[in-house]
């Protein structure tokens, strides 16, 4: 197993607290916010953010022990990237989905690879671009790929990529393959942050090049239908390695929630807005009084946080489910079906839809004022809109694979 990075659990403790991590992202929300028009202009955050987000360890909270991290389950891990998103939710996606990844890694790639990647240092961010593109070839030894993978969220900094391919030399049956490939052997391409999108400017989503580039084949694995319908029987590279039934690599409900709880970071941030917003601002028609003492602005701001409430409920009683669904696997050698699975989707969609909502009321009712460019609350509407148009976000087509699943059909998505 890989050695723990000294400096890391010196510096920072790595018995630190989920509450301590939570803390500390509080404490950096005036920070985010002040920045937030600088990062969504450059399209991700500063060098000196990454720098503090790699000293107080936020890539490394799903990260195994044995590699210098602190193997949070996921439940923790989203309360403390809501709280980062609250700051910026733009930032959050972008955070979150740089560092959720190494859960992907440490799952499904074996121990040799994983002591080389992870290293001496430990440090590791990497997108996944999980729908397939560009071109592969069986090469001697391993795989040639080439082509342009776009909507690579968190590869700013990133170390690694992680490229979702379909085998050209291999039957229409067959797997897609997973590909790690290095920062050295891709470029990142200028097409993201500024003007470029209606929102979530600031997460780091560019494309990449990958041209002729030759991928060994110990940086492969086969990837199919989110892993939702693996073969667990004698558990993966990642509990045989680190003990943790969360390395089971189930990736239909982190996946999701990657997305999921930047949006709940949004809808918070709203609600802050909004609250200060009719606290100081006069009523429309009766302006010797505040619009917070208007029953219409108290009832759009009551149901904005319940929405709220409900939506951050759901994500964290999903993942907690799912966290006893892992250790049935290992106190029973039963795994997590694809029904369970596509439930997990389908239900984080759900919270996604009312996080949504209360962005939405919220922004509907706060008045035309807030529509111009400046405003908070137009980033925030901005953003989750991006959200809404996610292809795994489509909650009305989703529905309709989580009913073949529970009436045993194939499911017709995703090799399943």
């Amino acid at each position: 197993m890989g050695q723990p990075n000294t400096r890391l659990t010196t510096a920072l403790a790595a018995n630190r607290t989920v509450e301590e991590f939570i803390e500390l992202a509080r404490e950096m929300r005036h920070k985010l916010r002040e920045e937030q028009e600088v990062s969504d202009a450059q399209g991700t955050y500063s060098p000196a953010l990454d720098e503090w987000f790699r000293e107080h360890g936020f890539y490394r909270l799903l990260q195994p022990k044995g590699y210098g991290g602190f193997e949070l389950g996921l439940a923790d891990f989203y309360r403390i990237m809501i709280e980062i998103s609250r700051g910026h939710p733009a930032l959050g996606w972008n955070l979150t989905l740089g560092a959720a990844h190494s859960l992907t890694f440490a799952s499904h790639w074996p121990k040799e690879v994983q002591d080389e990647v992870f290293g001496a240092d430990g440090h590791f961010v990497a997108p996944h671009r999980a729908f397939p593109g560009g071109t592969c070839h069986r090469a001697r030894g391993g795989y040639r790929l080439s082509g342009t993978f776009n909507y690579c969220t968190g590869v700013t900094y990133s170390t690694h990529v992680i490229v979702t391919v379909v085998d050209a030399d291999a039957g229409p049956a067959a797997p897609h393959l997973n590909c790690l490939v290095p920062r050295s052997d891709y470029s990142i391409l200028k097409d993201w942050g500024g003007s470029e999108t209606l929102g979530m400017r600031a997460s780091g989503s560019n494309s990449i090049r990958l041209d002729d580039v030759f991928v060994p084949e110990r940086m492969v694995t086969a990837f199919s239908g989110f892993f939702a319908g693996q073969d667990v029987t004698t558990g993966t590279h990642g509990t045989r390695l680190h003990g943790n039934p969360l390395y089971l690599g189930y990736l239909m409900l982190p996946y999701h929630a990657n997305l999921l709880a930047p949006v709940i970071g949004a809808a918070r941030a709203a609600l802050d807005e909004y609250k200060a917003l009719i606290k100081a601002t006069p009523q429309p028609f009766a302006p010797q009084h505040k619009r917070a003492e208007d029953p219409n602005f108290q009832r759009a701001y009551g149901q904005a946080i319940v929405l709220t409430e409900a939506a951050e409920a759901t994500l964290l009683q999903v993942c907690e489910q799912h966290q006893r669904l892992a250790h049935r696997w290992r106190e029973r050698g039963q795994g997590i079906s694809v029904v369970e699975n596509v439930r997990a989707w389908g239900t984080l969609q759900q919270a996604g839809r009312q996080a949504c909502e209360a962005v939405e009321l919220l922004f509907r009712t706060a008045g035309t004022a807030q529509a111009r460019c400046d405003s908070r609350l137009l980033r925030y509407f901005s953003d989750v809109s991006m959200y809404r148009g996610h292809v795994g976000a489509q909650w009305e087509t989703f529905a309709t694979y989580v009913a073949r699943a529970e009436l045993g059909m194939p499911l017709e998505f995703l090799q399943l």
